[in-house]
This record gives C-alpha cells, sequence and structure tokens, in this order.
C-alpha cells in the first residue's frame, strides 16, 4: 500500500535516509515501497538532543533512518538507557515498550512511546521547578 505524504512550503522530511526539503509550495509525495520516514516535525537533531530522553530518541531515530546500523548503535541505546532508570525509575514501563518495540526491529514504533517519554520528562521538570 502506497503513503501519501503531503508536505507544507519548505517543510523538510528524512525519506530512506535522505534529507529532502519542500520547495516554495506544497507538494505531495506517493511512496511506493516501504522505506523509513520521518517528517520534520518528528526529526530531533543532535544539538537537541540535550535531556536524557531527547538523546534516548535521537539514537532511536538513528536506528531508524539506518538500520543497516541499527545494532551498532544497540549498546549506545541500552547505556543511556540504564542511566535513566538509575535516575528516574519512574519511566520504567516507557522504557520497556520502547526496548521491545526496538528489540522486535520496530524503531519506528520505539520512536511514538519515546515522545510519550519526552513528554513525561517535562512534566517531571515542570514539577521539579515549581517545588524549587
Amino acid at each position: 500500500m502506497a503513503l501519501k505524504l503531503s508536505l507544507k512550503p519548505h517543510e523538510k522530511v528524512i525519506i530512506g535516509g535522505t534529507v529532502i526539503t519542500n520547495g516554495a509550495s506544497a507538494s505531495q509525495l506517493i511512496i511506493e515501497n516501504k522505506v523509513p520516514i520521518l517528517r520534520e516535525r518528528d526529526i530531533l537533531t543532535e544539538a537537541k538532543a540535550d535531556t536524557p530522553c531527547r538523546r534516548i530518541y535521537l539514537v532511536i531515530q538513528l536506528m531508524y533512518i539506518d538500520e543497516q546500523r541499527s545494532t551498532e548503535l544497540h549498546p549506545l541505546y541500552w547505556e543511556l538507557v540504564r542511566d535513566l532508570l538509575q535516575a528516574v525509575p519512574s519511566a520504567k514501563g516507557l522504557i520497556e515498550q520502547a526496548s521491545q518495540f526496538i528489540l522486535d526491529g520496530n524503531y519506528y514504533g520505539a520512536l511514538k512511546v519515546t515522545k510519550k517519554l519526552i513528554e513525561y520528562e517535562k512534566e517531571l521538570l515542570r514539577n521539579v521547578s515549581k517545588s524549587g
């Protein structure tokens, strides 16, 4: 089944590891085969991976975009997860979900769960700043 991708003017998208920037007008692409796709709103740059959960997201994003390198990134993922769980044991449920997706080779599913983890992290940080 083909995927119809509508892009806004100047919107970026990663398709199969290639960064594509749309031109000045809206456009539609039809993706005929299965390939990793990330819209601009879902792309995290290394510079913006400034929290533990965002760093986890970045590693999963790299696994998703370049599955050939995914196994070499697994040790980094597990190291980041271990460090996070030591600091925030309450994140265990979301980490377990993301990790199962990774073990199953479903990196896009892991990204979706990790977005929830990032929101949880934001909530924790807001609560800390309110009580401080």
